[in-house]
């Protein structure tokens, strides 16, 4: 069994710096494993969390004072809302996790307490089935879980699934971080093609998508976060239109439109497309609402790109011709 404290270092503060700017993303990890914080005995409570270090020190940090044992899945560095989605925060893993770090012969009692985020992945009868534990969720933050000790049960408060702007603006970082490349290439791609304004455009686009996206989202119209993304992409990309709309008088007013256009078309699915990022980090959504959602509106993505670019391509062509 190791032990741990729930002091948190200038390490652990750069860690979780690091972290959040993407920097050796699945490094920030601890090894699994049974930890006490404290001085626990056979009946201190036991708490579940993942081996990400965020995860994990915010879950320490918490329980200043209390004496507990907290059970560190492998995760593979996720934290416990991902993992639970993707199955490794999940019954198997705690199930074999119990077994491995010889948990019934440490407490007295057959409790663990889960965060309540981490549900999807746990089917508490099987766990009960499997290991004799019964499972319990603590509340949606760590803040919450000396009250919750106290109490010894959850109010509709602790039940609140909050997503702040300060949680909103936690994401963003490593969406900057993974956009940079994308970025640079595409506008790199427009300024070739339409110079400085669509240059301007692209990076405006990507960036609505990654970083004004998360900060406006409970404000944004619609329910799905694609239509939300393409209206914001529409709206970042409008100073091109009304530019593309008042240049090129002497052309057919077809040739105007289809112009004016092409940057909604080819910018408003990008930045939709990289709001669906957000959906695995927020709490607007479900797994079954974000499946249905990529299959309803990735397909439409794709051809409004794919048509705004051929119109961006044949368009000067089809001028050059007299059309």
């Amino acid at each position: 069994m190791k032990t741990t404290t729930s002091t948190l270092t200038f390490e652990n503060h750069w860690d979780h710096f690091l972290a959040r700017w993407a920097v050796n993303r699945m490094g920030h990890r601890i090894e699994p494993g049974l930890y006490a914080l404290g001085k626990p005995t056979a009946d201190s409570p036991v708490f579940v969390t993942a081996n990400y270090t965020l995860s994990f020190d915010a879950l320490r940090s918490a329980l200043a004072g209390i004496d507990a044992y907290i059970l560190v899945l492998d995760t593979q560095a996720i934290n416990v809302w991902c993992a639970a989605g993707k199955g490794t925060f999940g019954t198997d893993e705690l199930v074999n996790r119990i077994q491995a770090t010889g948990l019934k012969d440490v407490v007295n009692h057959r409790v663990l307490i889960l965060p309540q985020l981490g549900a999807p992945g746990i089917a508490a009868h099987e766990v009960k089935k499997r290991s004799t534990f019964k499972v319990e969720y603590g509340p949606v933050r760590a803040s919450d879980l000396p009250e919750y000790l106290q109490r010894r049960e959850v109010t509709p408060e602790m039940r609140r699934v909050r997503f702040t702007l300060r949680d909103r603006l936690a994401v963003i970082p490593v969406e900057i971080i993974g956009g940079i490349v994308p970025l640079v290439i595409a506008a790199a791609i427009a300024f070739i093609f339409g110079g400085i304004p669509s240059a301007l455009i692209a990076i405006a686009a990507i960036l609505a998508g990654t970083v004004l996206f998360p900060v406006l989202l409970p404000w944004l119209p619609t329910h799905d976060f694609s239509t939300k993304g393409f209206l914001l992409g529409a709206v970042v990309a409008l100073p091109l239109v009304l530019l593309s709309l008042s240049s090129n008088a002497d052309a057919a007013w077809w040739w105007r439109v289809a112009r004016a256009i092409t940057p909604i078309l080819i910018w408003a699915p990008v930045t939709a497309f990289l709001a669906l990022n957000f959906t695995g980090s927020t709490t607007f959504t479900s797994r079954s609402g974000v499946r249905r959602e990529m299959f309803a509106y990735i397909p439409v993505m794709a051809w409004s790109f794919g048509i705004g670019i051929v119109l961006m391509l044949g368009l000067p062509f089809i001028r050059a011709l007299g059309g």
